[in-house]
């Protein structure tokens, strides 16, 4: 069953408490307003003190309104969800929202004041509160999904320094006009190593500013290689806990999807469940097409969006190439997208990713918990304050 939040319009009904908030890592200024009456401007420093201060003043109106309905809403950013886990906890029906789907004119966007952000997030709350607009709120995960998340997100950082400093060698060897000798063999295997340590050397025909840049960029490139094995056992070891070890095993079914693709999907989609269809799946990957349609233009559509995780997305690219190598159905189905457009073949790369992304969900899915353990205040229908487990979504 739907959860729909019910607010009472008669006259004289109690009032309730609407606070937005524009919260920075030292600060948050709020602005305040009882029911449709004006607001006030309050500012309090972003610790344990002043986020407890806060609390106290919206409490102090609430009784002062005689109500103990109070809703808070700030942007999602930098400082995390913290301040919202606090409030949830102390009882304020918190929602984060997403930035960039609050609308803005240019003229707003050319004088951005923080009380003006505030006044802008308590507009777009009383809205949804008092007349039931939509509230572009996003899905707060819980505590476990976000230190798992941090841990696979490492993992993917140190993967990409090691393709920069790849990168940077073969630059490094490029200025100075040397090739890999055919004795040396493929890149980075065992014997082209023995080479560049060659030249890393007293002796070698690199200049001495070059030997030691070479030296250096070859140290850290060893250290990041040896810690992404041990970011790896650590993956492996949490892939293997409950919360995730029968969605694994599930996903590694998929040919291409090995365990770290698994994982960050599985950590950064959170729960599977909040997803109604494959469309809703698409869409906040970023994997659906813009639209650019009005009047009689009814069937325009652009390039994909690019919303939401971008870690998924690289993933499930390089799932994707696995995939079309290895599995001849799938290959079948991008050969085909290409004979429509020989000259857009990232058109078929990117519907085997979307292909790919959804049967990952289905897989993820059926293997998922039975208990609804990643519930939270904010949910994915638009009503940030009320939960659905995953069998209700069913």
């Amino acid at each position: 069953m739907r959860h729909v939040l019910v607010v009472d319009h008669r006259e004289g009904g109690p009032e309730m408490i609407l606070a937005g908030g524009d919260v920075h890592d030292k600060s948050i200024l709020v602005k305040v307003a009882v029911g449709r009456g004006e607001s006030e401007v309050e500012s309090w420093s972003n610790n344990a003190r002043g986020r407890k201060s806060l609390l106290r003043s919206l409490r102090a109106r609430a009784r002062r309104a005689r109500t103990a309905e109070i809703y808070f809403a700030y942007e999602a950013s930098s400082v995390g969800f913290g301040l919202c886990d606090e409030l949830s906890e102390a009882g304020v029906n918190c929602s984060v929202l997403a930035p960039t789907k609050i609308r803005k004119s240019v003229h707003e966007r050319k004088r951005k004041t923080d009380e003006k952000d505030a006044e802008r997030i308590l507009e777009v709350l009383r809205g949804h509160v008092l007349a039931g607009n939509k509230l572009p709120a996003v899905w707060v995960p819980d505590m476990e999904t976000r230190d798992d998340r941090e841990l696979l997100r490492t993992r993917l950082e140190v993967s990409s320094g090691i393709t920069s400093l790849k990168t940077r060698i073969r630059m490094l060897l490029k200025r100075n006009g040397l090739k890999t000798p055919k004795d040396a063999g493929e890149s980075w295997t065992v014997e082209h190593w023995k080479w560049l340590k060659g030249l890393a050397g007293e002796g070698s025909e690199l200049g001495f500013g070059a030997r030691h840049a070479l030296r250096s960029l070859m140290e850290r490139l060893e250290f990041c290689e040896d810690h992404c094995g041990e970011l790896d056992r650590a993956v492996a070891v949490l892939s293997r806990t409950e919360r995730y070890r029968e969605q694994v095993k599930e996903l590694k079914v998929l040919k291409g999807v090995g365990l770290l693709t698994a994982m960050v999907f599985l950590t950064e989609m959170g729960d599977l469940g909040r997803f109604s269809n494959r469309r809703e799946v698409g869409a906040y990957l970023g994997l659906a097409p813009a639209a650019f349609e009005s009047g009689e233009a009814s069937d325009r559509k652009g390039r994909i969006t690019k919303e939401g995780p971008s870690r998924v997305r690289r993933v499930l690219c390089q799932a994707t190439w696995a995939r079309v190598r290895t599995h001849a159905p799938e290959k079948r189905f991008y050969e085909r997208v290409v004979l429509r457009n020989p000259k857009h073949k990232k058109k078929a790369v990117v519907a085997s990713m979307r292909r790919l992304a959804i049967r990952m969900w289905h897989a993820g899915l059926r293997a998922a918990p039975a208990d609804c353990g990643s519930a939270s205040p904010t949910s994915s229908t638009g009503d940030p304050f009320s939960t659905r487990c995953r069998s209700d979504r069913r």
